[in-house]
């Protein structure tokens, strides 16, 4: 037998950790070189539009201008909700987390409009998750009634449009939004959110369901909800040294918070083995426009301080930022500080590959049959 595929005792009980189970065929992640979406590193793909990026991920190839074309138009012509699906988000309560109601709201598309088909579903809630997300945060946040979709605007550029942000003036959020949504598409096929639609989708649970839970898996603070974490993390640093403090002066925080035992959020990954080019691309944009703001300020000194603080522990095997280490700096100093909605932003986006990645595993793995259902066996083990 190949060790590979060598099942031991130090195996069990870490999360299926490094034990392959199947093929993804929408992305990968090396350890040194990070997320590849197809044959594209992701920071070549920073500045393609949304419709591009996930043409390359649904067809597997870059499509020429007239394929994306058509592709985008197809988006178009399915992103309106029925007014049923709107009505019924915006009866759900506004308590809790918004990842909550947005699993709700995908369940809620799919008993009116789900066509129990997954190719046909996956491009219908591709194309009106914009519409899905925008509706439940305006109606969670109490930010008033959902302007009118607009589709013929562009895949993100509608979602920014159907957002009532308070005080929302310009464009270099809803640049922002592209960026966030392009990067956070897909990352493999073991994560824990893709994981588990996968795995509900293989008892035959139709599209939406299986998103739903996809959601509820990306919610907890160990995967979506990171970002949420980090930003928390970084205001707390900012609070404590200030805006204009010195690479000493975070050393020396970072220090005292390790020594307390407690984490550095936004360091570390779980494949890679460098800092996340997600992270590196965001950096780059955040220095661009708002290289002034004190959370981008002080996100630029733990960039480098918490890398060498962290290294010196020979147990971490990855002492760099990884992608939710900026990504809520970034859209906290774009205009939107609204972190409990950074999840759903994350959700918002991973929805496209997971739906992809389950299309391939119900109507194309071993040849077309699918994969059977999720059934991984357990040992019995007296406690």
């Amino acid at each position: 037998m190949d060790p590979l595929f060598q099942i031991t005792q130090e195996n069990l009980e870490t999360g299926l950790r490094g034990v392959p189970v199947g093929y993804c065929t929408t992305s990968t992640v090396h350890p040194e070189k990070g997320l590849f979406y197809i044959d594209y590193p992701i920071d070549q793909l920073a500045n393609w539009k949304p419709e591009e990026v996930m043409f390359l991920l649904y067809k597997g190839y870059k499509g020429k201008e007239g394929e994306v074309l058509d592709f985008s138009n197809d988006l178009k012509k399915r992103a309106q909700c029925s007014q049923d699906v709107m009505r019924h988000i915006e009866m759900l309560p506004r308590q809790g987390h918004p990842m909550a109601l947005f699993s709700c709201a995908i369940l809620i598309l799919g008993m009116f409009e789900g066509k129990g088909d997954y190719r046909t579903d996956c491009l219908n809630l591709i194309a009106k998750i914009p519409q899905v997300a925008a509706v439940m945060i305006n109606h969670h946040a109490g930010w008033g009634k959902t302007p009118v979709s607009r589709p013929e605007l562009g895949y993100m550029e509608n979602f920014f449009h159907l957002l009532n942000i308070p005080g929302k003036k310009d464009n270099q959020l809803a640049e922002v939004f592209r960026l966030f949504n392009i990067l956070h598409y897909d990352h493999g096929g073991g994560n824990l959110s893709t994981f588990v639609g996968k795995a509900v989708a293989s008892g035959l649970e139709d599209m939406y369901g299986s998103i739903a839970a996809s959601m509820d898996a990306l919610a907890g603070p160990r995967h979506g909800k990171a970002n949420q974490e980090c930003l928390l993390f970084v205001t707390e640093l900012l609070a404590a040294v200030g805006e204009n403090a010195s690479e000493e002066r975070v050393e020396k925080y970072l220090r005292e918070r390790l020594a307390k035992k407690e984490l550095i959020y936004g360091f570390g990954h779980a494949v890679l083995r460098v800092e996340d080019p997600r992270a590196t691309v965001q950096y780059a944009l955040a220095e661009k426009l708002y290289k002034e703001h004190p959370l981008v300020k002080i996100s630029i000194l733990l960039r480098k301080v918490g890398s060498k603080v962290l290294k010196e522990n020979p147990a971490i095997t990855d002492p760099y930022p990884n992608v939710d280490a900026i990504s809520g700096t970034l859209l906290s100093a774009a205009g939107f500080p609204y972190s409990e909605y950074y999840t759903v932003l994350f959700g918002l986006a991973r929805t496209v590959g997971i739906a992809m990645q389950i299309v391939y595993e119900r109507c194309e793995a071993r040849g077309g049959k699918g994969t059977p259902i999720i059934r991984p066996k357990y040992l019995f083990k007296k406690r």
